[in-house]
């Protein structure tokens, strides 16, 4: 399960931007996880309250945003939305493409308490 240590990483990373920012406590944490992401997200849930234990983030709320997939068509350039990394384009069938959204993993933003 690679949630657990996409979870535990997170962690990592909130805490060392909280220190830095004279937190002690993260009150929130805000997710941005595409759906093509190759993240499944019942399983991040499922690997969450390990990752947070005794951290930081133990009783942070997390708030998860799931951009869907959009590409561009390298051949005719329609830009459409895809379901799956192999996804043809519906206009021209081509498989070659430039997906510029939907493969996001990153913290967008953190709330710390300096308590």
């Amino acid at each position: 399960m690679h949630e657990l240590s996409i979870a535990m990483g997170i962690v990592e990373l909130a805490e060392k931007e909280a220190i830095k920012g004279g937190g002690n406590v993260i009150e929130s944490i805000e997710l941005e996880i595409g759906k093509l992401s190759g993240v499944e997200i019942e399983a991040l849930d499922f690997a969450w309250p390990v990752a947070v234990k005794n951290t930081m983030l133990a009783n942070a709320k997390r708030i998860i945003i799931n951009p869907s997939g959009k590409a561009k068509c390298a051949d005719c350039g329609l830009i459409y939305d895809i379901e799956n990394l192999y996804d043809s384009c519906p206009q021209c069938n081509s498989y070659l493409k430039d997906i510029f959204q939907g493969k996001e993993l990153r913290i967008k933003a953190i709330t710390i308490d300096n308590k």
